[in-house]
């Protein structure tokens, strides 16, 4: 219990550190629009080798990211001449220049100067900064440094490589017992699928440590060289603008790759945690409160449906989104729905009957068609039914509707069984009788109440039929109860001597004797009496004599 709880709250806290994002996000999408003139406060990075040094700001005549372009560009050739570079800053007509040696790199103007800086203090401290960033780029492009970093880049990769095997063997050792223990399989109703989610879960974790160690190790080998470490860093920017710029217009709001993931993985935890509080309520609660298995099984799904519905609309609201410009696209889904996905409203529908009014209740013995077997689950769109031979079928709802259905466990577990027994003629029917109780008495499967009994239900062909009927309170175990009971039948019929015959018919021959017949027939005919002298069986010799014709009259 106290695991679980763990879990829960585990599960729970990722749903309110999300849903303090989406808060903070909403604050920030819902502060006023900016003007044109705060837009043109709108910064850029000047960057060298992958690494930021200050942020320009808009220009009359060039905006942030068009400075930012042209002086990384200076820099980058700069660098690439390796040539010693003195920084200096030039006081021009009104404001304040950088010059690379005798060659010009920017004017700081007024917007670029921080709080608290004139413009002249602000060209100082850049100048600075520059001059230190060009010297470490020089130096990092010596075959000295670049000697050092790869020996640093093999030793990081070798030792990657030794922790890519722990994290392996760390893993299977004590993280995954670990799971085991906060996650019991015996506390699952399905034992298997209990152990297949187990093994996903610590297969997704593992595979998440590795991914992560190597992705720190491929950055932190990229940040030794120049080269490489400027390539990371477009590559950053290019996916940074990519998860950041809005794709989807909802509103007046527009909400980028990163938000729709956050909103995703938040409704995903809400799933999983309202799965976890239905499964606690059904096997910690309504278990103890002695609730049938049915019972549990529609009070779990309908508290998961509605906790479900009422999560996704407060997150959808936290988010920011207007429930009430959702009205459109629930007109355009329910005519989709009343087109495109009938069979699927249908199930849903058929669903929420068998639900409430119950015709069928998980643990139930049905059979529809040419199935029999258990009811697992009743979901929303089908049902699971487990079949005898231990296979799951998954049956859509309406048919549990549609088709006649037989519950061996509607309102009453104890169901009538029919055994069709066939006895020879002359046999004593009352030690037949007997035999049949005897044997119905005998086997515990058999209820003692409603008592057994033998039906006469006619003169057969060949045989007096019987029905032996008796009562289960395990119609799931019907085959092998009928399997038990048809051995001891026949070993009690051959105990007290009762015959059950085989399909016979007399055969009449008009005409005189001797016949004359082909001598194949001959041969026939004495090899089937041989055979049925030597099986026990009895010939009757005056079946074999000729019926007078009718047409003849008698002397």
């Amino acid at each position: 219990m106290i695991k679980k709880l763990l879990v829960l709250s585990l599960m729970l806290w990722l749903v309110i550190f999300g849903s303090g994002s989406i808060v903070a996000s909403t604050l920030a999408q819902n502060t006023p629009k900016a003007t044109p003139e705060l837009n043109k406060q709108e910064t850029a990075s000047v960057a060298l080798d992958g690494r930021t040094i200050f942020k320009v700001s808009n220009s009359e005549e060039f905006d942030a990211q068009q400075r930012a372009s042209l002086i990384n560009s200076e820099l980058k050739e700069t660098l690439e001449s390796e040539q010693s570079v003195l920084v200096r800053v030039e006081q021009g007509d009104r404001l304040p220049t950088l010059w690379l040696n005798d060659q010009y790199l920017m004017t700081v103007t007024e917007r670029d100067s921080q709080a608290g800086y004139t413009v002249e203090e602000q060209a100082r401290i850049w100048a600075g900064l520059l001059q230190q960033s060009i010297n470490q780029g020089l130096r990092e492009r010596s075959i000295p440094f670049i000697k050092k970093a790869s020996i640093r880049a093999l030793a990081i990769l070798a030792w990657a490589f030794v922790l890519h095997w722990l994290i392996r063997q760390i893993w299977n050792g004590v993280i995954h017992r670990l799971l085991r223990r906060f996650w019991p399989l015996s506390d699952s109703q399905d034992t298997h699928q209990a152990s297949r989610s187990l093994n996903l879960i610590s297969s997704l974790g593992l595979t998440s440590a590795r991914l992560g160690l190597w992705v720190a190790v491929i950055l932190y080998i990229a940040n030794q060289f120049p080269l490489s470490r400027r390539l990371s860093y477009q590559f950053g920017g290019t996916l940074t603008s990519t998860f950041t710029s809005g794709i989807i217009a909802f509103g007046d709001r527009s909400y980028t790759i990163i938000d729709l993931l956050i909103l995703g993985s938040l409704i995903w935890g809400l799933v999983l945690t309202t799965k976890l509080a239905a499964d606690m309520l059904r096997s910690r609660v309504l278990s103890i409160a002695g609730i049938s298995r049915g019972a549990q099984e529609i009070i779990s799904v309908s508290v998961r449906y509605v906790l479900i519905i009422i999560g996704v609309i407060v997150l959808l609201q936290i988010w920011g989104v207007d429930l009430s410009s959702l009205t459109i696209i629930a007109s355009a889904l329910g005519v989709g729905i009343g087109f495109g996905f009938q069979d699927i409203a249908k199930n849903f529908g058929s669903g929420l009957v068998l639900l409430f009014e119950r015709p069928i209740q998980v643990g139930d013995f049905v059979e529809i068609g040419e199935h029999q077997g258990t009811i697992e689950r009743v979901g929303a769109r089908s049902t699971v039914m487990k079949t005898l031979d231990e296979v799951s079928i998954i049956v859509p709802n309406s048919r549990f509707l549609e088709t006649e259905l037989i519950n061996w466990h509607h309102d009453n577990p104890v169901s009538g069984l029919r055994l069709s027994i066939g006895i020879a003629y002359g046999s004593d029917l009352e030690v037949a009788r007997q035999a049949l109780l005897d044997v119905a008495r005998a086997n515990p499967d058999v209820l003692a109440t409603p008592a057994p009994q033998v039906i006469f239900t006619g003169f057969g062909d060949s045989s007096l039929d019987f029905d032996l009927r008796i009562w289960v309170a395990q119609p799931r175990r019907q085959v092998i109860i009928k399997s038990n009971l048809l051995y001891q039948i026949d070993a009690i019929f051959r105990e007290r001597q009762i015959e059950i015959p085989f399909p016979q018919q007399d055969l009449y021959l008009r005409g005189q004797l001797p016949l004359d017949i082909s001598a194949e027939l001959k041969s026939l005919l004495l090899q089937l009496l041989q055979y049925q002298q030597q099986n026990g069986f009895r010939a009757d010799s005056s079946s074999l004599q000729p019926k007078p014709d009718s047409s003849e009259t008698s002397p």
